[in-house]
């Protein structure tokens, strides 16, 4: 069994974000970071939403939908008249690709990416306003190898600007990189403080299994937010922490909070559904959901809200969500956005398991992380493939290969392989500890785990059978001296 999470000091880098969000978040070194310096808004009058938005993007923070909104009908129409300023085609460009990350409208990435392009083909050479879009534009797409190749340009073209960096980090991650992410986050937090870096910090610090520093220092961030959409992106994300935990009365409170400060941000109400499910308020739960789906369509809550419904043996209403899901999956398939993860653990637990392995194995291929081993390993179990499936579950746990999350659902994958195998002791102890870490991972499997536990009951009394030799085989075992005549 894995020793328990004993606590940790605080990390020289945690420290340092601490001690730098106290001195303030907002990043402003002489040349805004999307705009010319003539588009600063002035200091004599308050800055309108599109200012608003700017300065936002120069602290390394999200902007309000209406303020991010405003920015991009401000810079198509000077691009209109000036099409040949490739900086503002580069802030239009980064513009829509936060647009379409935060409302999971796949149809602004295309539009993303021709307006960056426009920008390269204006100025081709060291051109990193371009490239840091272009990193961006990738990690929002989930083309991790993409995001790689233009984060790495932009770094090597201008290596103390900090913008790509985060989008690195993303992509590091994704292809199991484990060691770069950790250097491209020290990098980036030598360079710059505010709620992106804080996030980034975060994500790295959850997936080390390093919750109690990511938690300090999302908490320590959200009270000294600057923004309203700066609190709720950071309690957002503290609120997954704490349903991570199995603590959904806390997670809830996080959600809740992010909802009042940004109405807007629909992963709050996403968040909701899943902290009411885990608590029992089922009626709430499925409200949260549909109100996140109205405002961001994205497949992962589609899949979550159908798994609810079949939880409830819903299965009409399920099977609706499932069909909402791969509608979802094909039109942002369409705009260049790859959701072979979602899809394909669509496809192994209520789909076509045999097309999931096909799928998730061009996955791996790609992106060999955690949760592509998680999914690749889990869809061979469901297809039968449980000799294939252990290595790669294994491998989605092992610490030394950046397996230290700390997953209810990649253990439970693990112990009910195990199970399969006849590897009782290893099943129980991964089972088990699945539901320590989260009681409520899932509402489908969740209760499959305990009922898992409950078979396999306690280990036989004196441990296994043939730790020791029978006494007498003992004896018979011992070689004994010839007597001396």
């Amino acid at each position: 069994m894995e020793s328990p999470e004993t606590p940790r000091r605080l990390s020289p880098a945690l420290k340092r974000a601490v001690v730098a969000s106290v001195a303030g978040c907002v990043v402003l070194g002489g040349v805004l970071v999307l705009l010319p310096e003539d588009d600063a808004p002035r200091s004599s009058a308050l800055p309108g939403p599109a200012g608003r938005a700017v300065i936002a993007a120069s602290a390394g923070a999200p902007a309000s939908l209406p303020d991010l909104t405003a920015l991009i009908g401000e810079r198509e129409a000077e691009v209109r008249r000036n099409p040949r300023d490739d900086r503002t085609w580069a802030a239009l460009g980064t513009a829509y690709v936060e647009r379409g990350t935060r409302t999971a409208d796949s149809a602004f990435y295309p539009r993303a990416e021709q307006a960056l392009r426009s920008s390269l083909t204006v100025r081709p050479q060291r051109n990193v306003e371009a490239l840091d879009g272009l990193a961006a534009l990738a990690a929002a797409r989930g083309d991790w190898p993409g995001a790689k190749k233009w984060g790495e340009a932009a770094t090597r073209l201008a290596p103390n600007r900090w913008p790509a960096y985060s989008a690195l980090i993303d992509a590091y991650q994704g292809l199991g990189d484990y060691k770069a992410a950790g250097k491209a986050l020290d990098k980036l937090s030598g360079l710059a403080t505010g709620t992106s870096v804080t996030l980034s910090t975060a994500t790295v610090y959850r997936d080390r299994g390093w919750r109690e520093d990511a938690a300090a220092l999302l908490t320590d961030a959200a009270a000294r937010a600057g923004t309203p959409t700066e609190r709720a992106a950071l309690l957002q994300r503290g609120g997954e922490l704490a349903w991570e935990r199995g603590e959904p009365a806390d997670a809830l409170r996080h959600f809740e909070a992010a909802s009042a400060a940004d109405p807007q941000y629909p992963a709050a109400l996403a968040g909701q559904g899943r902290a009411f499910a885990s608590l029992g308020r089922t009626t709430e739960a499925l409200q949260a959901y549909q109100r996140a789906l109205a405002k961001r369509p994205a497949p992962e809550y589609a899949l979550e809200l159908g798994e609810l419904y079949e939880s409830l043996n819903l299965g009409v209403a399920a099977r609706a969500q499932y069909d909402v899901l791969r509608a979802r999956v094909a039109a942002q398939g369409a705009h260049g956005v790859d959701d072979a993860l979602v899809l394909g653990r669509y496809e192994a637990d209520h789909g076509d398991p045999e097309a999931a392995v096909e799928r998730l194995r061009a996955e791996w291929k790609r992106a060999p992380g955690v949760q592509a081993a998680d999914a690749l390993g889990w869809a061979l179990h469901q297809a039968g493939d449980d000799s294939g499936a252990i290595g790669l579950l294994r491998r989605a746990t092992d610490r030394q290969k950046g397996g230290s999350l700390r997953s209810g659902l990649i253990m439970y994958h693990r112990g009910a392989v195990e199970r399969e195998l006849g590897l009782y002791g290893a099943a129980r102890r991964h089972i088990g500890e699945a539901l320590r870490i989260n009681p409520t991972f899932s509402p489908l499997l969740a209760p499959r785990a305990r009922e898992a536990v409950a078979a396999l009951g306690e280990p036989a009394e004196g441990g296994p059978e043939q730790m020791w030799a029978p006494p007498r085989a003992a004896a018979a075992a011992t070689p004994v001296a010839p007597k001396r005549r």
